[in-house]
Formats: C-alpha cells, sequence, structure tokens
C-alpha cells in the first residue's frame, strides 16, 4: 500500500489527504469531503495471473476508461477498488516509510523493495536528494547493486537455453499453446487504447 505523505506525489488522493499507513491517526473529514476512498497501491510492484475472463474485463474496460496521470496504476486501483486487500509491507517496501512510518518497518524482514522515492534508483543514485544519505537507504542501495553484479542469479531458464539453441541452427517460431490462444485474441481484439505522458518515476 502506498503512503501519500510525501509531497512529491500529487494525485488526487494526496490531495484529499488519504493516509493509509496511520489511519488511527487521521480521521476522514466525510462531512466534507465525502466517503472515503477506497484504499490505493503502488503498482510499480505488480504480480497478476488473470483468469482469461479478467483478462478480457480488464482489457475491455481499459478500452472505455479516459487516460489519468498514473495510468496503469490508477487503472489497476480503479478495477479492483472492491476486491484489493494490503499486502505486507515486506513484499512491497516503498521507500518513503522509512522516514514518514518508521514504526511500520521491520526492514530486516523486507522481501521487496520498491525504489520510487526521488533520487532512489539505484543507478542513478547520488545520495544528495531529500534522504538519501540515510544510511538505511544506502545500504539498500548497495544491496541493489550487490545482487544486479551477482551473476550466479542471472536467469538461466528456457528462455536463455532457447537463444543458446538459436544461434546453432535457426528454429521456427513456436505456435502458441491451448492456454496463450486465447488471451492472445482479447489482446489483438483490445485495439488501441487512450494514454497521455506523465514524467518519467524512474
Amino acid at each position: 500500500m502506498d503512503c501519500f505523505c510525501e509531497k512529491t506525489w500529487s494525485t488526487p488522493r494526496n490531495t484529499r489527504s488519504v493516509l493509509p499507513q496511520c489511519p488511527d491517526k487521521v480521521k476522514w473529514p466525510e462531512h466534507e469531503l465525502g466517503p472515503r476512498p477506497s484504499l490505493y497501491f503502488n503498482a510499480g510492484m505488480f504480480v497478476s495471473e488473470p483468469s482469461l475472463a479478467t483478462a478480457k474485463s480488464l482489457l475491455e474496460t481499459l478500452e472505455i476508461t479516459p487516460p489519468t496521470p498514473f495510468a496503469e496504476q490508477d487503472f489497476l486501483n480503479m478495477f479492483f477498488k472492491d476486491i484489493y486487500k494490503p499486502i505486507p509491507l515486506v513484499y512491497n517496501l516503498v521507500l518513503a516509510m522509512l522516514w514518514r512510518h518508521p514504526e511500520n518497518v521491520e526492514l530486516d524482514k523486507v522481501k521487496v523493495v520498491h525504489y520510487c522515492a526521488a533520487g532512489s534508483k539505484p543507478w542513478r543514485y547520488t545520495g544528495k536528494e531529500a534522504n538519501m544519505d540515510r544510511e538505511d537507504i544506502k545500504m539498500l542501495v548497495k544491496k541493489w547493486w550487490d545482487i544486479y553484479n551477482d551473476e550466479s542469479l542471472d536467469y538461466k531458464g528456457p528462455a536463455v537455453a532457447a537463444v543458446d539453441a538459436i544461434s546453432v541452427a535457426v528454429e521456427a517460431e513456436p505456435e502458441p499453446n491451448a492456454l496463450q490462444k486465447p488471451f492472445l485474441a482479447a489482446l489483438s481484439e483490445a485495439g488501441k487504447v487512450q494514454y497521455i505522458t506523465a514524467p518519467s518515476a524512474a
């Protein structure tokens, strides 16, 4: 779940003071702003394996949905708003949590780090931006580079084997299997979708 305390976030939810990380500290002003909006997740770390029916519905809904500043993130939040359940921070630690809600972070248990705070991208890291000189941030950036440079973690699965095989003998592209065909058909039916440009988060 995202943290909207950061001033760099400029979604309507930020301006409406949705603070999902500390709901006990902030009472939603329902008399001024209406019903409390649904929770909002950060889709920078998003893994999904939808059923064919859900995939088709996603594509159909996308065709008729106007573009928004946070593109797929806003769309996914809208689409899944009634069924979304937050997962623990250990599976998607948004770095701002380290200084905004440290009481919610158990850094030694974190499995996935989302380097989305300004200046935190390891490949652009200088340590000069706000909060980037913190020891925990430096440690996480170093950990990213350690993993990136660890060749034992390089993927060596079927795709790599296929590339090696192609270098020996050129092969025809395989036919999609029975499970892939309906999904590929749904993608081709989706056609063109609208979008607006937004500043890069990277």
